[in-house]
């Protein structure tokens, strides 16, 4: 094969990739499924997709090799292929908010603005757990916290956290975090927090991020809802 002819079979098949992923619903289910494994049922549920058209999405990226699959009964169970998706799905978001101004207009005014609180970076999150100055508190869906969370954090799904804000320690910060740094999750957690006078802040990565930087995730059958005054 010539030189030429290896350099297009190559850029074939990146191309194909990118034809998988050229689709704001198949990055939707991509950012999803780095979450943890679900099927499809969920994945449409979470999307406002029917079962059909998330199925589609789901064989498009199948097709690309970017998901896998396993069966279990009558459910069939998508989970990205390589965590190596996730840096690539930052990369795009990172290059996204360079290069188009909307972009970089609609992140700056949603986690950027003067009154928001800045966020809190991995490293110094893990500084302050250590040293037990800090509550974490995990804000996505309960089977997102059981495929896996930062070790210590209290699940606590967005739509419960009113009703239970008066069980959370009111004399340490309270951290919390959700898919990615562009998850609005954590950012109307915090509101919340910060309407109930406590202080808040949102992590600036999510589970996925802390995931693929080698650190521990812990995962559990039965999520920790009770915070523990101290």
């Amino acid at each position: 094969m010539s030189s030429e002819g290896l350099r297009t079979r190559l850029f074939d098949g990146l191309a194909r990739m990118a034809g998988a992923v050229a689709s704001p619903r198949r990055l939707q289910l991509l950012d999803l499924l780095a979450q943890g494994e679900k099927n499809v049922e969920t994945l449409a549920r979470q999307t406002g997709m029917t079962v059909g058209n998330a199925s589609a999405h789901l064989a498009r990226l199948r097709a690309a090799s970017l998901v896998e699959t396993r069966q279990d009964g009558p459910y069939v169970y998508y989970r990205l292929a390589d965590d190596a998706l996730i840096p690539f799905l930052r990369s795009l978001e990172e290059l996204a908010r360079r290069r188009l101004a909307e972009v970089e207009r609609l992140v700056r005014e949603s986690f950027e603005e003067p009154e928001r609180l800045v966020p809190i970076g991995v490293d110094a999150l893990r500084e302050r757990m250590r040293a037990g100055d800090v509550t974490v508190i995990d804000v996505r869906p309960e089977d997102e916290y059981r495929a896996g969370h930062i070790p210590g954090a209290l699940s606590v799904p967005l739509g419960e956290l009113e009703e239970r804000l008066e069980r959370l320690p009111r004399d340490r910060e309270v951290v919390a975090y959700c898919r990615g740094p562009w998850c609005v999750l954590s950012l109307e957690a915090v509101a919340a927090l910060r309407r109930a006078g406590i202080s808040g802040r949102r992590l600036d990565a999510g589970l996925p991020d802390w995931r693929v930087r080698g650190l521990p995730v812990e995962t559990e059958t039965s999520p920790r809802k009770e915070a523990v005054r101290s």
